[in-house]
């Protein structure tokens, strides 16, 4: 018999639901997030607007889901058999237990995506004009130091060198060791290029490396080392690549070299045909002084027998009277002018004097206060005068009144319907009502009897 004291252990069961739940949190927790390239296959777009596909290579696959606003940021058509690379979350279908990734976005893989970049951002500069030639800077004849950004390892620095020995071997080189090639080269190049700007101890720079595939030299493509080149003030030259390969920078440098050698002898005079011409040059200016020299000497011979000719002590005891002469006659009319002056200074002091307005202000202030005096008298003068007229227009209009001459007896007859002056007898007929209005009140009365004569 079993001891009961002693307990079966419990096993942990699981339903299918748990188990694919736990899965799913434990791929998200892991791969938080992912890039993987491979080829599209399958691709399904139902009316959801949701993108289904598969994504695989030669020895496995995956199946992909991305949701419909995720696709705004596409720049091209998804189709199958694509390389594409995409940018995704681990996840688990629950329902069916299906692994697959939630793609939040998709990109070309392989040189297509780089031409179109390179396209897309070769059009963008072109508008903004940074190819134009006007910003084109001239390469110095004879430069002091020359500047190479370039990978202190390949084979275009030991081109460079070999090639600026041959040519000028004095001029001296500067080396901005950078990587040409990688995630962090476009940094180091643009970062170089800056540098260079702010120390400026080379007055023309050759940015290069050697040949390769698009994405090898795409640090070269990139908007900032792009930047950096047009804004440099330092003259550049760009040779990337070999003959046929073209990049950004080739557009936006100051001149464009097919290799990292032609940049070099762009970059240099030839110091042997340099020296050629020098001798010459030098041949030219010793027979041109020489011939100077002779003429010069010509000239002072000629010059010589002229002072001899003319001693130069005579002319100056000849002028030394002219100078006393000079000098009096500048001293009389110093004076003369001094006492027209003067003549003209004394006039205009009289005049002013005589215009001073002191005296007409004095006259005026005069003026004014027996004007200040006058005003008084002048309105209590007016005033009467106005009252007195006011009086005579009150009699004559009290005396053509008509009611002064209702006080004098006489009486106004108006008819009370129409209110109007009754004139004559003819105006009424017996029985009409009339009112009468005296000097002191009115009366109204009937009439009777009528007399017409």
């Amino acid at each position: 018999m079993l001891n009961s004291t002693h307990s079966v252990p419990q096993r942990a069961i699981l339903t299918v639901t748990q188990l694919n739940r736990a899965t799913s949190q434990l791929l998200s927790n892991h791969f938080l997030t992912v890039l993987v390239e491979g080829e599209l296959s399958n691709l399904s777009t139902p009316s959801s607007g949701h993108l289904y596909f598969s994504l695989k290579d030669a020895n496995a696959q995956v199946r992909c889901a991305m949701f419909k606003n995720q696709q705004r940021r596409q720049s091209f058509k998804p189709e199958n058999g694509k390389q594409v690379i995409v940018k995704a979350q681990v996840s688990l279908y629950e329902p069916r237990g299906d692994y697959q990734l939630i793609v939040e976005s998709l990109e070309e893989a392989g040189d297509g995506a780089l031409r179109r970049a390179f396209e897309a951002l070769k059009r963008q500069l072109s508008d903004e004009g940074l190819f134009d030639a006007i910003h084109k800077q001239s390469l110095p004849p004879l430069p002091q130091t020359i500047g190479i950004i370039t990978s202190p390892s390949g084979a275009a620095v030991r081109d460079i060198l070999t090639v600026l020995k041959r040519r000028f071997a004095a001029i001296p080189v500067l080396i901005y060791p950078v990587a040409v090639q990688g995630e962090n080269a476009k940094l180091e190049i643009a970062d170089a290029i800056n540098r260079a700007n702010a120390n400026p101890l080379c007055d023309v720079i050759i940015l290069g490396r050697g040949g390769g595939s698009l994405e090898d030299l795409w640090a070269f493509n990139e908007e900032i080392v792009a930047r950096a080149i047009f804004a440099s003030v330092i003259p550049i030259i760009s040779a990337v690549g070999h003959e046929t390969d073209f990049t950004i920078a080739d557009f936006v440098a100051d001149l464009r070299a097919p290799t990292p050698s032609a940049a070099a002898e762009q970059a240099t005079p030839d110091s042997l045909a340099l020296l050629e011409r020098f001798i010459y040059l030098e041949n030219r200016l010793q027979n041109y002084l020489q011939r100077r020299l002779r003429e010069q000497q010509q000239t002072l011979d000629w010059l010589s027998k002229r002072l001899q000719q003319q001693h130069p002590g005579k002319k100056l005891a000849k002028n030394a009277q002219r100078v006393d002469e000079l000098e009096l006659r500048l001293n009389q009319a110093i004076r003369l002018k001094l006492r027209h002056q003067k003549n003209q200074l004394a006039t205009q002091q009289a005049k002013l004097g005589q215009h001073n307005p002191a005296e007409k202000i004095s006259r005026y202030q005069q003026k004014l206060d027996y004007l200040h005096q006058r005003l008084p008298i002048a309105i209590t003068y007016q005033l009467e005068k106005r009252d007195q007229q006011l009086n005579h227009a009150s009699q004559t209009l009290h005396t053509v009144s008509p009611l002064a001459t209702l006080n004098r007896g006489y009486a106004l007859v108006i008819a009370p319907s129409s209110q109007n002056i009754i004139r004559s007898a003819g105006q009424l007929v017996i029985g009409d009502m009339i009112e009468t209005r005296l000097g002191q009140g009115r009366c109204t009365s009937e009439i009777k009897t009528l007399d017409l004569n």
